[in-house]
C-alpha cells in the first residue's frame, strides 16, 4: 500500500505540474483570466501529491516495510526512531522527494501570497517558472531517481539502515532539511526574475514582492551551512568544521552570491541601478542550487558529504545548462530595457561601497568555484584525477575576507550619493578604536601571527560599526532600533564578525596532542588536565559503543567512543567535546582499549570554536529581525510594484543617521504602468 500511495503521490504532482503549465501558459497566450486562476488548486494539486508521497515513504520506514527498494537499501528495524525519520532524505532518492516537498510548499505559498493577483501576467509567468522546476523535480522522481521502486523480500529480511555517521548526531534531523529550504527557496526570486525578463518590466517593482522571499531563503541557507559546519566538527572526529571539500563548497557558492544580491538590490532600489547585475546574480544564485545537487548526488566528486554515484546526474548537469542559456538569453533579449537610470556619483558613497563589496563576493565565488570544478575540468581533458586542497582555498580567499570585512566597516557609515572626508573620519572615530581594541585583546591573549591579528582587528572595526548603527537607531526608536532591514543587517554583521574571529583564532591557535593512558593516569595540554577513568562496554540493537570515560578538569565526565554498527558492520569514532566561549577541548578515542584497559586519546584543545555557533545564531536572528518591519514603511503604488517599476527620487536623500530606522530609507515610488518600462 506504501508503494502504490507513494508512486501515486510522485504521479499526481508531476501531472498536476504540467497541467499548470499548459494552462497558465494557455490563459496567458489568451487573456483568460479564469484559467490563470486556476493557479490555485494546480497548487494544492501538486503539494497534496508531495506530502502523500511523503508521508508513504514516512510510514514505509516506520513500518519497516522493505517491499519498497529505498527501505530496503536504507531502513532497518535496529535504527533508533528520530533517525528513521530522517532516513528519508538520507540516501538519494529520499533526499530529492524532501527536495519536491519543499519545492510544492514553496509553490503553494507563492500562490495564497498573490491570490488577488493571479491575472497579473507578472506573477502568471513566474508561477509558470516555478511549476517549470517543480514538474522537472517530481520527473526525476518518475525517472532515474525513483523512490517508489519495489523489492521482494526474503523471509527474515532486516535493512542495512543508513550510513552510520548519519544516525549517530541529532543535526541530520536539521541541516539537510534546512539547507534545502534554503537551496529551494531561491526558486521563488528566480522565477519572478525570469518572468520580469519575459514580460518586459524589469523594474524595481518586482524586487520589492521577492524582497522577503530572497531573504528568509538565504536566512534558511546561512542556518543549514552553520549546522553542516557544526555536524561535521561533532561527528567526523577530526577536530575541524570546515575542509573546503567539494560538497561544503557547493553549498557555500550560492550563499556567496546570495549574500551579493541582497546587498546590491539596496542599490537597484535606491538608485535604480545595476539591473543587469542583479538579475545576473539572481539567475546564477538558483543555478548554483542545481549545480550543488549534482556535484552531492552525481559522484562525479568524491567526499564524504556526497549521495555516491547515481544516473540523476546527467539529468541535473542539463537542468543547469538550460537554467543558464534560458537566463542569458533573456537579459541578452532585453538588453535595451536594463540600462540603468541612476549612475555613481563617488566612489566615496553607498552605492560605490555596495559595488565594491560585490565585486569582492563575486571574486570570493570565483575562487571558490575554480578550486571546485578544477579537478573535473583536469579529469576531462588530461585524464588525471588530481585535488586541490586547503592551502589553495585558504591562501586565496583570505586576502578577500579581509577586504571583506573592512567593507563591512566602512559601507553602512557611508551615505547615499558622495561622502566627505571630514564626514567619514568622525562616523568611524569609534569603530576604528573597537578595532584597536580588538587588537590589543587579541595580543594579550597570547594571539600572533599576522592573519589571525588582522582578523582581530578588522573583526573589531566592522563590528564596532555595526553596533554604531544599532546604538544611533536604538536611541531615536527604542527596541524598534534593532529591526527592519538595515537594522537587522547590521545584526547579521556581527554574527559574521563572530564567526571571522572564531575561524582565524580557532585555526592558528589549535594545540594537539595523542595520549597512552592506562586507568587513573593523567596528561596535560595547553593548561588542562586528562585523567582517564576507564573504559565500559554499550549494546544497543543498533550498535555496540566501546567507550573511553575522560575528565577534563574538574569538568563532568567526557566520552569519546568506537561504535561498531551491527547491520553494516562499520566502525566509526564518535568524539566528545567540553566547550566554553574560550575554548574547546576535544577528544576522540584512537585505539579501543585492550586487555589492560590502555588506551591511546587524541586531544585538540581550540580557542573560539563556540563563537562560531553563536555567530551563526546572531546572524539568523539577525535574518528574522531583517524581514519585521521598520517604524516606518514608505507607501507603494501596488501598480507600481508588480508594474514596470519605480524611478528614484531625483531630489536630495535624507543621510542614514537621520533615517526613521537608522537606515536610508528608498525613495517613494513614482505610479507606473503596468507593463511599461
Amino acid at each position: 500500500m506504501n508503494l502504490a500511495f507513494g508512486s501515486a503521490g510522485v504521479m499526481l504532482a508531476f501531472v498536476g505540474s504540467i497541467g499548470a503549465i499548459v494552462t497558465l501558459i494557455r490563459g496567458l497566450r489568451t487573456g483568460q483570466a479564469r484559467l490563470l486562476a486556476l493557479a490555485r488548486p494546480y497548487s494544492l494539486l501538486v503539494a497534496g501529491g508531495a506530502i502523500v508521497a511523503t508521508v508513504a515513504m514516512q510510514r514505509a520506514l516506520i513500518d519497516r516495510d522493505f517491499t519498497i527498494l529505498y527501505v530496503a537499501e536504507n531502513g532497518s528495524s535496529r535504527t533508533p526512531a528520530l533517525f528513521n525519520i530522517a532516513t528519508m532524505w538520507s540516501a538519494l532518492e529520499g533526499s530529492i522527494l524532501l527536495w519536491g516537498l519543499i519545492l510544492a510548499a514553496y509553490v503553494a505559498l507563492v500562490v495564497h501570497r498573490f491570490r488577488d493577483r493571479l491575472s497579473d501576467p507578472l506573477v502568471a509567468w513566474a508561477l509558470v517558472t516555478m511549476f517549470v522546476v517543480t514538474a522537472f523535480f517530481f520527473a526525476l522522481m518518475i525517472g532515474p531517481s525513483n523512490p517508489f521502486l519495489s523489492f521482494d523480500p526474503p523471509i527474515g529480511y532486516d535493512g542495512p539502515g543508513p550510513n552510520p555517521l548519519l544516525q549517530n548526531h541529532l543535526l541530520v534531523t536539521a541541516h539537510p532539511p534546512l539547507l534545502y529550504l534554503g537551496y529551494v527557496g531561491f526558486t521563488v526570486p528566480f522565477s519572478f526574475a525570469i518572468a520580469a525578463l519575459i514580460t518586459g518590466r524589469v523594474g524595481e517593482g518586482w524586487l520589492i514582492e521577492t524582497r522577503r522571499w530572497t531573504l528568509y531563503a538565504w536566512g534558511f541557507l546561512t542556518a543549514g551551512i552553520v549546522l553542516g559546519a557544526w555536524w561535521s566538527y561533532e561527528v567526523l572526529g577530526w577536530g575541524g568544521y570546515w575542509a573546503w571539500d567539494p560538497v561544503e563548497n557547493v553549498s557555500f557558492l550560492p550563499w556567496l552570491t546570495g549574500t551579493a544580491y541582497i546587498h546590491s538590490v539596496m542599490v537597484q532600489e535606491r538608485r535604480g541601478m545595476l539591473r543587469v547585475w542583479n538579475l545576473s546574480l539572481l539567475c546564477a544564485t538558483f543555478a548554483l542550487t542545481i549545480f550543488a545537487t549534482f556535484i552531492t548526488r552525481s559522484g562525479v566528486l568524491a567526499s564524504v558529504h556526497a549521495f555516491g554515484n547515481g544516473e540523476v546526474g546527467p539529468p541535473l548537469l542539463g537542468f543547469f545548462v538550460l537554467i543558464l542559456v534560458v537566463s542569458v538569453g533573456l537579459i541578452g533579449w532585453r538588453g535595451d530595457r536594463l540600462w540603468s537610470v541612476g549612475r555613481i556619483d563617488s566612489p566615496v558613497s553607498r552605492e560605490g561601497a555596495f559595488l565594491i563589496n560585490n565585486v569582492l563576493f563575486g571574486a570570493f565565488a570565483f575562487v571558490v568555484l575554480l578550486g571546485t570544478v578544477f579537478p573535473l575540468v583536469a579529469e576531462a581533458l588530461w585524464n588525471q584525477r588530481i585535488s586541490v586542497g586547503e592551502p589553495y582555498f585558504e591562501r586565496m580567499t583570505m586576502p578577500v575576507g579581509f577586504a571583506l570585512l573592512f567593507m563591512m566597516a566602512v559601507a553602512p557609515v557611508l551615505p547615499w550619493r558622495k561622502a566627505s572626508g571630514e564626514l567619514l573620519a568622525q562616523r568611524l572615530h569609534w569603530p576604528a578604536w573597537i578595532g584597536v581594541v580588538s587588537l590589543a585583546a587579541a595580543l594579550v591573549s597570547g594571539i600572533r601571527g599576522l592573519a589571525p591579528l588582522l582578523a582581530f582587528a578588522l573583526g573589531g572595526f566592522a563590528g564596532g560599526a555595526a553596533l554604531r548603527q544599532l546604538a544611533l537607531a536604538t536611541r531615536r526608536q527604542g527596541w524598534r532600533g534593532i529591526v527592519g532591514r538595515t537594522n537587522g543587517g547590521m545584526i547579521v554583521h556581527i554574527g559574521v564578525v563572530c564567526i571571522g574571529i572564531a575561524f582565524a583564532a580557532s585555526s592558528t591557535g589549535v594545540r594537539d596532542s595523542e595520549f597512552r593512558l592506562a586507568p587513573g593516569d593523567t596528561a596535560t595540554i595547553s593548561g588542562h588536565t586528562i585523567t582517564y577513568l576507564g573504559s565500559e562496554t554499550v549494546e544497543t540493537a543498533a550498535r555496540t559503543d566501546l567507550i573511553a570515560r575522560v575528565q577534563v578538569d574538574d569538568g563532568p565526565i567526557r566520552t569519546p567512543a568506537i561504535s561498531r554498527y551491527l547491520a553494516r558492520g562499520q566502525i566509526v569514532g564518535a568524539p566528545s567535546v567540553q566547550s566554553s566561549l574560550v575554548e574547546d577541548v576535544y577528544l576522540t578515542l584512537l585505539v579501543a582499549p585492550n586487555d589492560d584497559d590502555i588506551a591511546v586519546i587524541r586531544v585538540i584543545v581550540q580557542p573560539l570554536v563556540a563563537w562560531l555557533w553563536l555567530g551563526g545564531t546572531i546572524m539568523v536572528i539577525g535574518t528574522v529581525l531583517s524581514a519585521v518591519p521598520g517604524s516606518r514603511r514608505h507607501p507603494t503604488n501596488p501598480v507600481a510594484v508588480l508594474g514596470g517599476g519605480t524611478e528614484p527620487d531625483k531630489g536630495t536623500e535624507p543621510d542614514d543617521d537621520t533615517a526613521t530606522d537608522g537606515s536610508s530609507p528608498p525613495s517613494p515610488a513614482e505610479p507606473v504602468r503596468a507593463g511599461t518600462q
